[in-house]
């Protein structure tokens, strides 16, 4: 059996697509993800969808999906995001679609029926790898925009938080991420010449242009848009970051900005990690499992602030595989409900 595993997000969709055995064990796994900002592009879905899956289309014999995307300010409310990505896959595909929620996999009609059950609990899906290897632990899952910080126990997520709101109250989200926070957001001042700083709250920059000047992510990996629409070298970033201190390559040298950056990278780090210490004190927990894009370039740092025990995902998955990790849970999900039941797309 050949099942999609699809996390639809505000900004990108990932793709997973995990061949199982008849046992449903897995085999062979094939990652993709696109950058489709929902908030401008949001009927280019269905397209996107397809053109992940490209020629595996015919094979596919199941779609399961997670999303963020229903909170983009394209839509008016969470209900009407949900209801309108759900419209759009079901008209896309004709195989079983499952949706992840807070109580496992549903079907359409009950999406329909409750919408806000399936909102951003793309989480949902990753904490099932994270339980493989560690039933005891804290998953700590940096992507491009937010951190999940989730607590399992016992081999299950136990959040406190259900919702996206209850979470940013309990320390298990975060919104920073690797590549899509606004740097402003990061802190209000910056180091330089023995001083302290404060920066533009514009949106000069954002922590891809930090990670890009200090080397912690590819090229490739910068796949949002820039601020300024411009380039995306090392030299591009650099002149986007001195916007933040109302400056440019003129007034600050490039170690001025490597200096800027790496302080930004140890607050952005340590903004997390003072949410990891709180969810460990609340679950008495001191093991981390970490993975997403920011894995090793946030989470792990993290969780060493933490002073917490930390393994990596890509010890189960590869790392291309990790970024990717709600597309695997959800493929993984959708494979043990269809084991489960005598399903019907309806």
């Amino acid at each position: 059996m050949k099942i999609a595993g699809f996390d639809i997000g505000g900004a990108n969709t990932d793709l997973a697509i995990i061949d199982f055995d008849t046992d449903g064990d897995m085999g062979n796994i094939h990652v993709d993800y696109c950058y489709l900002p929902m908030w401008e592009k949001k009927d280019e879905l269905s397209h996107s969808l397809l053109k992940l899956l490209g020629d595996e289309l015919n094979d596919i014999d199941a779609v399961g999906v997670c999303m963020t995307a229903e909170l983009v300010d394209a839509y008016q409310t969470k209900r009407e995001g949900v209801l309108d990505i759900l419209k759009k896959v079901k008209n896309t595909f004709s195989v079983p679609l499952g949706f992840v929620g807070l109580e496992g996999i549903l079907k359409p009609s009950q999406v329909f029926k409750d919408p806000l059950k399936v909102a951003a609990a793309n989480w949902i899906a990753t904490s099932q790898i994270a339980a493989i290897m560690d039933s005891d632990c804290i998953m700590v899952d940096v992507g491009s925009t937010t951190t999940d910080i989730i607590p399992i126990k016992n081999g299950s997520e136990c959040a406190k938080g259900r919702s996206d709101l209850e979470r940013l109250g309990t320390g298990e989200l975060v919104y920073t991420g690797t590549l899509r926070s606004n740097v402003a957001t990061i802190t209000d001042k910056v180091p330089l010449d023995e001083g302290w700083f404060r920066v533009s709250s514009e949106l000069f920059a954002i922590s891809a242009d930090v990670h890009n000047v200090l080397g912690n992510i590819n090229p490739k990996d910068y796949i949002c848009d820039t601020p300024d629409r411009a380039g995306k070298t090392s030299e591009d970033s650099m002149r986007r970051i001195a916007r933040i201190l109302c400056g440019d390559l003129d007034i600050l040298s490039k170690s001025d900005i490597i200096s800027i950056c790496t302080y930004l990278h140890h607050k952005q780090a340590l903004n997390i990690a003072e949410a990891i210490q709180e969810v460990g004190d609340i679950e008495f927990m001191e093991r981390v499992v970490a993975t997403g894009l920011g894995m090793n370039v946030l989470a792990s740092p993290a969780a060493q602030m933490a002073r917490m025990n930390v393994v990596t995902m890509d010890e189960f998955l590869t790392p291309e595989e990790c970024v990717v990790a709600p597309a695997v849970g959800t493929a993984l999900m959708m494979e043990e409900f269809l084991q489960d039941q005598d399903f019907t797309s309806s």
